[in-house]
């Protein structure tokens, strides 16, 4: 399918279908510095946060529709165009978080900077015409992220916000996950399903044990990769708990396929000491969590 140039994507008068826009009344255009901005770009579209950075709340959350024939630097770009906030300057902190599988975790001990291709190239066939690879170190786990992203959209946002942080969505579903396990806890398991793509994450006192994404087109390959990371790890489908983030129901047929074959499964929440706004009350809680978590990668 082809892909429109992000150039005439950005000029184009249609604004980006909206499945979702909730604003609180006490955002202030007008003090961005006390405000931090969270964008998410990936299969499931765009989606916007901003949180009041002294509060620690958030008081905006929007979901734009996907658009498949357009690039996400284009799909981006539009977006700012039609928006009022996306694409200003003077923010306290902006996260832009990719979604894809070209990416890979590497202990912080054995990475050497200006390694990064040689890395991601065990796992992923870089097009350097159309794909530059980014670094993200996760502060506190010794661990450093090395993943692929849109050349065009990695270049726009690092020319509209310098010194700000591109980084993986694994990343924000390692840094939520992490928030929520405990200290000398059981292993845990934490799901997050997208348009046709499982991550699974696997934790143990607040230690990072597993992380993969995998795609799927039927609820056979989903119900078959979680039980395959869960006989690989040594977890019990009748004892161990899982949690699930993202977008399904829960009477949808994925959450269905989970209970059937997982006795101890639930929805998770949206990560703790943050606040949110009431407008975003009738939100299910185990929605949107990677965009969330943006609040918590340093």
């Amino acid at each position: 399918m082809p892909v429109t140039p992000a150039a005439s994507v950005a000029a184009s008068t249609t604004p980006t279908p909206a499945l979702l826009r909730l604003r609180d009344e006490t955002l202030d255009a007008d003090q961005l510095a006390g405000y931090n901005l969270y964008l998410t770009a990936g299969s499931a579209g765009v989606r916007v946060g901003v949180a009041d950075a002294r509060r620690n709340k958030f008081v905006l959350l929007e979901d734009y529709a996907p658009q498949p024939a357009t690039s996400l630097a284009g799909q981006v770009q539009q977006l700012a165009v039609h928006h009022d906030l996306l694409g200003l300057s003077g923010w306290n902190r902006v996260r832009l978080a990719v979604q894809n599988r070209h990416f890979t975790l590497l202990p912080a001990p054995l990475f050497r900077d200006g390694d990064e291709a040689r890395c991601l190239q065990l796992h992923h066939h870089l097009d350097v015409q159309h794909e530059v690879v980014r670094r993200f170190r996760h502060p506190g786990q010794e661990m450093v992220s090395v993943f692929a992203a849109e050349k065009s959209l990695a270049e726009w946002f690092e020319r509209t916000y310098p010194g700000q942080k591109l980084l993986h969505q694994t990343s924000a579903l390692v840094e939520g996950a992490l928030h929520q396990s405990e200290r000398q806890g059981a292993r845990r398991m934490f799901l997050s399903v997208g348009p046709q793509e499982l991550s699974v994450v696997v934790v143990r006192d607040k230690q990072l044990e597993f992380c993969n994404v995998f795609a799927f087109s039927t609820p056979e390959d989903f119900i078959y990769y979680t039980i395959l990371v869960m006989q690989e790890l040594g977890l019990n489908p009748d004892e161990d708990h899982v949690t699930v983030w993202g977008d399904l129901l829960h009477d949808s047929v994925l959450f269905n396929v989970l209970r059937k074959y997982i006795r101890h499964v639930r929805f998770g929440n949206r990560p703790y000491d943050l606040t949110y706004s009431y407008r975003l009350n009738d939100v299910f809680e185990y929605r949107y969590f990677e965009l969330y978590s943006l609040h918590l990668c340093e």
